[in-house]
């Protein structure tokens, strides 16, 4: 009996299997890579939307009088009774959340009453979640 050529098949199998090993590897670490940067994206809008809050105890009196809500999507407008201050405040965070974010927004709103504040900041997470779907983070705090 001759066995010439087994020892060769059996190297074909090892080499499918590692090969198959190797795949899932790559796919693994293609996942990582994808929650890794939807974690920083995350970690960016709770940065974001804390030095927003930071800004507006430092204003605080000005805060409680409505001068820092704002919607998504809206841009900064003055008006008589708001200070140069907040404009410049709310200009700066509109272009952090738009530099930092695949698509970063925000909106603000003060309840005076309560000096209750919510702070959404909002941005696409497509690389993160696959499906190109928009992830808010949402801060409630009081002043």
């Amino acid at each position: 009996m001759r066995k010439n050529g087994f020892t060769l098949l059996e190297v074909l199998v090892a080499m499918l299997v590692l090969s198959i090993g190797l795949i899932g590897l790559a796919g693994m670490m293609a996942s990582t890579l994808r929650n890794n940067h939807s974690a920083y994206h995350r970690t960016q809008a709770t940065w974001l939307a804390y030095d927003i809050i930071d800004r507006m105890r430092a204003n605080r009196t000005v805060a409680l009088n409505n001068s820092y809500n704002i919607s998504i999507g809206a841009t900064a407008a003055a008006t008589e009774e708001d200070s140069p201050m907040v404009i410049q405040d709310l200009n700066a965070w509109k272009t952090a959340l738009s530099a930092a974010l695949p698509g970063g927004d925000g909106s603000i709103a003060v309840v005076p009453a309560t000096r209750a504040v919510t702070v959404v900041v909002q941005w696409n997470d497509a690389r993160g979640t696959g499906g190109g779907a928009a992830q808010q983070f949402r801060v409630d705090t009081q002043l």
